[in-house]
């Protein structure tokens, strides 16, 4: 009995530690993309032309967000060292970066939403502003059950 009992804790521990190891896995991108094309179709029927268009925009877009992701982590990185040694120049130019890195993030994300909604019918470009004005900017996070981020048409 107790080698059992001992067996069944062990195996719940490993357990434990291999979901906390996978939520800490990144998305794959192409899952992503192709979870939000999904979503996105569900909420517009969405043909098969748009399905494929929506998938090639939005590929091309994380693809392009790879070289930003890398480039804020360092710029949040080197923001740190400059933080402990407080380097005030460093901290300035490093803040400077990561403000530049995030309006270029938003231009490529909104270029994205952009030319996807160029596909959608006056329909379907009328229901994706309803989705937009319903959910709202914060709402379309994985976390919060709705789209993924981006997925939604962007205001001017």
């Amino acid at each position: 009995m107790k080698n059992s009992l001992l067996k069944a804790i062990v195996l719940l521990a490993l357990t434990s530690a291999f979901a906390q190891a996978q939520r800490r896995t990144p998305p794959d991108p192409a899952q992503m993309v192709q979870h939000r094309v999904d979503f996105l179709t569900k909420q517009l029927s969405l043909n098969p032309q748009q399905q494929q268009q929506a998938t090639s925009i939005f590929t091309e877009a994380a693809n392009g967000a790879k070289s930003f992701h890398d480039q804020m982590r360092t710029a949040h990185q080197n923001l740190q060292a400059a933080v402990e040694k407080n380097d005030t120049t460093a901290i300035e130019q490093n803040s400077n970066t990561i403000g530049n890195l995030t309006a270029q993030m938003m231009a490529a994300h909104a270029k994205a939403d952009a030319a996807f909604y160029a596909t959608l019918n006056p329909e379907q470009q009328s229901k994706m502003k309803e989705m937009e004005a319903h959910h709202g900017r914060g709402m379309r996070g994985m976390g919060h059950g709705g789209p993924p981020p981006g997925a939604f048409f962007h205001k001017p």
